[in-house]
């Protein structure tokens, strides 16, 4: 309930902050003689840009606000409101052309006003950066340099933005509204400051220390870090955090991993992590004593946030990962209650942690279920993929309902997702872990 009510207090706040322009365009002194369609250009161009200056408080990944909602879901918001945004900045000059035609001048780099050179850099600032994030594979574009350019051409498009604001004047005509129009372009601003110096700064006073490195199945590594010269911090089981490896926490390469080991163990932390790209492989290979950098945790992907009688872990490939922080967290803290893991890979060598998942069910109430899809002659277990079937076969008979988390590839969670359901299983209690965050 503390969550539902902070996620809609955060709601109301975004919706106000969204609004506010349009209440401030109504507050005297306001130009007068103009008509609805210029007044509607006007409103919408506040709105379009007031949700882009709230796209760097949504990646600056400040835990009270990803907390109701989780992280994925903040991050994935911002892709998608950020084309919203953009459309709603595209509207404001077409309907002051459709408005009066002759504004078509105001289009000319070379000529119109500094205030309509200014517009213009800022929308094509943002075309830029819209594109370049929608395309960035095709363009093959390398993560590291999308991040810098991504961050230099927002704050590029909304300082443009700022001063055609500022040089059109109509709106924020008294000191009173300048200073504010002033104060809140800094604020936002100020947000990168935070999450490219400040929060680096404070990584660095809490570094981390790789003390392990064990291969798994399936390509998978198992990496261990403990925490030097502080306490760590606590975490829940199925969170992940954004690693950095090397001297320095400034640098823009960064990725997000699960976390592997108990929620109980705060100053020594395991990673699965499988080459899937060149900082994975990277990560595969390093060596004990290696400096990593920790932004974390973050997800609301845990049974922390969802508890049920009994569980039903499903995972494909390296999806295991968040698993097992299920699994050592539950027996470190000697829960008894009952659980089902079906873990599907392709082959029986791509299964990473077997050993240590026949070794919790001596702690736990575990039941498995290994599924392959290429399974060698004499294999005994399932078969294929994780299907309705072979839920039909598996999952428990018992009167209560269990709470369902699945975590691997996109197809076969939404695959598993579609035959939960049809086997009468809740949307409520299904949840699901996406690792695509970039």
């Amino acid at each position: 309930m503390n969550r539902t009510i902070l996620g809609f207090l955060w709601l109301a706040l975004y919706l106000l902050v969204v609004l506010a322009p349009i209440g401030l365009m109504l507050v005297p002194p306001v130009p007068s003689g103009r008509s609805f369609w210029v007044e509607l250009s006007v409103a919408l161009g506040f709105v379009g840009l007031t949700q882009i200056g709230i796209q760097f408080v949504l990646i600056a990944r400040f835990k009270p606000l990803t907390y109701p909602f989780g992280i994925d879901v903040v991050l994935k918001y911002h892709r998608q409101i950020a084309v919203v945004a953009l459309l709603f900045v595209l509207v404001h000059p077409v309907l002051l052309l459709m408005e009066h035609p002759a504004r078509v001048a105001l289009l000319n780099p070379l000529g119109g006003t500094y205030a309509s050179k200014f517009g213009l850099g800022a929308v094509l600032l943002l075309l830029a950066l819209v594109a370049t994030s929608i395309w960035r594979v095709r363009l093959r574009i390398p993560y590291e340099t999308w991040r810098g350019l991504h961050t230099g051409l927002g704050v590029l498009a909304l300082a443009f933005s700022q001063v055609h604001v500022s040089l059109a004047g109509l709106y924020i005509n008294t000191l009173w509204k300048q200073i504010l129009w002033l104060a809140s372009s800094g604020i936002l601003l100020s947000l990168i400051v935070y999450l490219r110096l400040v929060k680096p700064w404070l990584q660095k006073r809490r570094p981390w220390r790789v003390v392990g490195v064990r291969p798994e199945g399936g390509g998978t590594v198992n990496i261990d870090i403990e925490a030097v010269g502080h306490d760590g911090f606590r975490f829940h089981p199925g969170q992940f955090a954004w690693i950095k490896v090397g001297g320095s926490p400034y640098t823009l390469e960064e990725h997000p991993f699960s976390f592997a080991s108990s929620a109980e163990q705060t100053t020594r932390l395991s990673f699965g992590v499988k080459a899937l790209g060149d900082f994975s492989e990277r990560m595969q290979q390093l060596e004990a004593g290696t400096t990593v950098y920790i932004d974390g945790p973050h997800g609301a992907f845990s049974i922390d946030r969802a508890q049920a009688p009994g569980y039903v872990f499903i995972a494909g490939g390296v999806g295991i990962t968040p698993m097992m922080s299920f699994l050592t967290t539950l027996a470190d803290r000697g829960d008894p209650r009952p659980i089902l893991l079906i873990y599907s890979t392709n082959t029986e060598s791509e299964l990473a942690y077997s050993d240590e998942i026949e070794a919790l069910k001596e702690r736990l109430d575990l039941e498995t279920v290994f599924v392959l899809d290429e399974p060698p002659h004499d294999w005994a277990a399932e078969e294929g993929q994780v299907t309705g079937e072979l839920l039909d076969r598996r999952l428990p008979k018992e009167r209560f309902v269990r709470r369902f988390f699945i975590c691997g590839p996109s197809p076969m969670m939404q695959a598993v997702e579609r035959a939960l359901l049809d086997h009468g299983v809740p949307q409520s209690h299904i949840y699901l872990e996406e690792f695509a965050l970039a």
